[in-house]
C-alpha cells in the first residue's frame, strides 16, 4: 500500500523549505506554516486582507536562486532561520522583523526584476498558488519517471510539494481526481493536477537552472503537470510512514 515518504512545508512562499516528521491537518485549511508568509514585490497590490495570485509575489520562476533557501521554524517563538549557500544564515521573526529578511535576501534578487518590499500574511490562509486552501501531493514514482526520461537526477524538492508518497505507480495520481485519500488520521479530496512553471528548472541545492523540466514533461509525457492539489476534508494527524488509502 502507498505510504508517506516525506512531509515538507515552505514557511515563506518561494523562499525556503523545511522537512517535518509529522503534522496535524485541519479541515478546509492549508498545511500549518506552509506559505504562511509571501514576499510582495514593488509592483504588487497584495496585502494581509486576502489571498492573491502568485504573480503578486517574488517567485523562483523568475528568481531561480531562491530555490536554494532552506528554513527552520520555531513555532513557539514564531521565528525562522533561513540559509542559502551564498549567504550567512539569518534568524528573525517575520511578523516583527521583515526588514531583516528583505535585506538578507536582496543580494539574490536580479537588479532588473521588481524588488521585494514587504512580507504578506493572511491570517488562517497559506498563500498557495491555488485560490482555495490546498495541500500538494507528489508521487515519487512519477518523479523517477521524469528523471529517467531526462537522463539526469531530478530532486523531488524541485516540485515544492507537501506530502511525498511512495508506492503508487507512475502517474497514477492523475487517476485520483475526485477521490478521497485517507492519510494517517486525516482525509483529503483530490482536486486537480498542478501545472508547473520555470521554478522546476532550478536545482534546489544550487539555485541554478540546470534542467529543462517543462520541455521534458511536454515532449515525453504530453503535459506540463506534476503533483496534485488536495483539500483537507477531515482533520487529523499525518506522519512519515503513514499509509495512504484510496477511498472510492
Amino acid at each position: 500500500m502507498p505510504s508517506v515518504a516525506a512531509l515538507w512545508r515552505h514557511p515563506i512562499k518561494a523562499h525556503g523549505r523545511e522537512e517535518v516528521q509529522s503534522v496535524r491537518f485541519t479541515e478546509g485549511e492549508t498545511m500549518p506554516w506552509d506559505r504562511r508568509w509571501a514576499v510582495a514585490h514593488e509592483l504588487s497590490d497584495a496585502d494581509d486582507s486576502a489571498w492573491s495570485q502568485c504573480n503578486r509575489f517574488a517567485r523562483a520562476a523568475k528568481v531561480p536562486a531562491l530555490m536554494a533557501i532552506s528554513t527552520t521554524s520555531d513555532l513557539e517563538t514564531g521565528s525562522l532561520e533561513v540559509s542559502h549557500p551564498k549567504l550567512t544564515p539569518l534568524r528573525f521573526n517575520p511578523d516583527e522583523e521583515a526588514k531583516k529578511f528583505l535585506d538578507w535576501v536582496r543580494p539574490l534578487m536580479p537588479k532588473n526584476r521588481p524588488q521585494s518590499v514587504r512580507l504578506v500574511r493572511v491570517p488562517g490562509r497559506g498563500m498557495t498558488d491555488s485560490n482555495y486552501p490546498s495541500v500538494s501531493l507528489l508521487n515519487l514514482a512519477s518523479n523517477a519517471a521524469v528523471a529517467k526520461a531526462m537522463e539526469q537526477e531530478i530532486s523531488p524538492l524541485r516540485w515544492r510539494g507537501n506530502i511525498h508518497v511512495d508506492g503508487l505507480e507512475a502517474w497514477e495520481e492523475f487517476t485520483l481526481v475526485g477521490k478521497t485519500l485517507r492519510v494517517g488520521g486525516a482525509e483529503f479530496r483530490v482536486e486537480e493536477p498542478i501545472t508547473r512553471c520555470l521554478a522546476t528548472h532550478a536545482n534546489p541545492k544550487t539555485g541554478k537552472r540546470d534542467a529543462g523540466v517543462l520541455a521534458a514533461l511536454d515532449r515525453k509525457f504530453n503535459h506540463q503537470e506534476f503533483g496534485m492539489n488536495l483539500v483537507v476534508i477531515r482533520s487529523g494527524d499525518v506522519a512519515v510512514g503513514d499509509l495512504v488509502e484510496i477511498l472510492q
